[in-house]
């Protein structure tokens, strides 16, 4: 199995809805953050990737069709080197919403605190936040300036034939004509909202809460 489609999009453009979509098209199983946070061994690749070591992205996406959100979007012009047949699609917003969902889901404190540990899931989430934004989650202009400058790379990167900056809102149709495939009689997908995104973040949270009293004392 290779990589068919590149999510370029940052998290909170719709990447979870776009994994939802690809894998109702039969373009999946599809890469998301969500994977890592199930699997952490996922997250030493992404680690390499950052420090810069050469990938063997093929294991790296080993039994995925198609990948999208945060971390691989941060390695898309690799990505699209690596799979040149592969076509790549643009998840956006408009950057004033965007800043106001990531307040109230990925750069709140409830999910900043996931981070906050030692291993290695919590040193990839620090990693995307200090690459882009310094690590200033809550600064309006800074983050926006930074969601414009990756957007507009890859803009710039990608041959306008083998790109689709896309909403999700849009639905199905310039997707499916964009991948050749045919429109489904159901809805789009609209998962992961803040609702959502908040509960499961609470859970995990629970979770981690639930392994440190069950440690036995040494």
């Amino acid at each position: 199995m290779t990589l068919t489609v590149i999510g370029a999009g940052f998290g909170r453009t719709g990447t979870k809805s776009l994994k939802d979509a690809l894998e109702q098209l039969g373009l999946g199983p599809c890469y998301h953050m969500i994977e890592v946070l199930q699997n952490p061994g996922f997250a030493e690749h992404w680690l390499r990737a950052d420090a810069g070591a050469a990938m063997d992205w093929d294991a790296v996406f080993g039994g995925y069709a198609s990948t999208t959100d945060w971390p691989a979007c941060d390695h898309w012009r690799a990505l699209a080197d690596h799979y040149p047949d592969a076509k790549v699609i643009l998840t956006t917003r408009d950057p004033e919403g965007w800043f106001a969902s990531t307040q109230n889901t990925i750069f709140s404190s409830l999910n900043t605190r996931l981070a906050g540990d030692g291993s290695a899931i919590g040193q990839l989430m620090r990693g995307i936040g200090a690459r882009h934004f310094g690590g200033a989650f809550d600064d309006r202009a800074r983050c926006i300036a930074a969601f414009q400058r990756h957007n507009d790379a890859v803009r710039r990167g990608i041959a306008p034939d083998r790109l689709l900056e896309f909403d999700v809102r849009e639905g199905w149709e310039r997707l499916c004509r964009f991948l050749r495939v045919a429109v489904p009689a159901t809805a789009f997908p609209s998962t992961n909202t803040t609702e959502e995104f908040r509960a499961s973040v609470a859970q995990r949270l629970a979770g981690l809460r639930r392994g440190a009293l069950e440690v036995p004392p040494k």
